[in-house]
């Protein structure tokens, strides 16, 4: 009788002990999964925040003042416009029709950029945290490429109403389809009616794009550039 006592409460002690490992067990298991995707969260979040601060830089540096004239995405005259540009610019009253309208583009694009910030935005919001590892581990303009992968046609599709609007705020396309109808009455050309808004759009959104991944490259590659503690947790080595 003594030795089956002895065995029950050997019984129970081992049920205690084994409850209590398998606790904490579960509880280390429990931490580690909420730990993973509190990861998972800060590098989508991280992700985010560093495409937002791109934006904002990239708005900030185009919309002003000559922002895009005097920046390497300067927008040039599309090379169709070219062949009526070189022989417009020939006749009395048109001699400066070309820096003219590289004025007028640039500085459409310009007030077009101030704009652009909500359309960015709200592309930036639609991104899930499911390549987020990937995107992070990526070039240094992965997520600049990922967004514009992703959301470069339906940005092209609204922004470029805002491009027309500006492009009119400066009379750029009523000044071209004037040299567009002079062009077309010289002898021996072949009438052309080339647009602007298509190539003002892709090459504003060109520089949008390309100084949103300048930022990205820094924010990956220096310190100084994470500038909340999510960008330090997310980007640092």
């Amino acid at each position: 009788m003594k030795s089956f006592f002895v065995f029950v409460i050997c019984i129970g002690l081992f049920n205690v002990s084994s409850q209590a490992q398998f606790k904490d067990i579960l509880n280390k298991a429990k931490a580690s999964v909420s730990g993973l995707s509190k990861n998972e969260g800060d590098v989508a979040a991280g992700l985010k925040e560093a495409l937002n601060n791109g934006v904002d830089e990239a708005v900030k540096q185009l919309s002003i003042e000559k922002g895009y004239l005097e920046s390497p995405y300067k927008i040039l005259i599309p090379e169709d416009a070219q062949k009526v540009i070189d022989k417009v610019k020939r006749i009395p009253g048109f001699q400066d029709v070309e820096t003219k309208l590289i004025n007028q583009m640039n500085q459409a694009a310009e007030i077009a950029a101030k704009k652009a910030t909500p359309i960015f935005v709200n592309s930036i919001k639609q991104m899930s945290f499911q390549d987020a590892t990937k995107i992070l581990s990526g070039p240094e303009n992965a997520a600049t490429t990922y967004l514009e992968s992703t959301s470069r046609n339906p940005l092209y599709d609204e922004f470029l109403p805002v491009i027309q609007s500006s492009l009119d705020e400066v009379n750029a396309r009523a000044y071209w389809k004037t040299v567009v109808d002079v062009y077309n009455t010289l002898p021996f050309v072949k009438k052309m009616n080339p647009e602007l808004d298509d190539h003002v759009n892709n090459k504003a959104l060109d520089g949008l794009f390309g100084l949103i991944a300048v930022k990205e490259k820094g924010i990956r590659t220096d310190v100084s550039q994470r500038t909340s503690d999510l960008l330090k947790r997310v980007f640092g080595k």
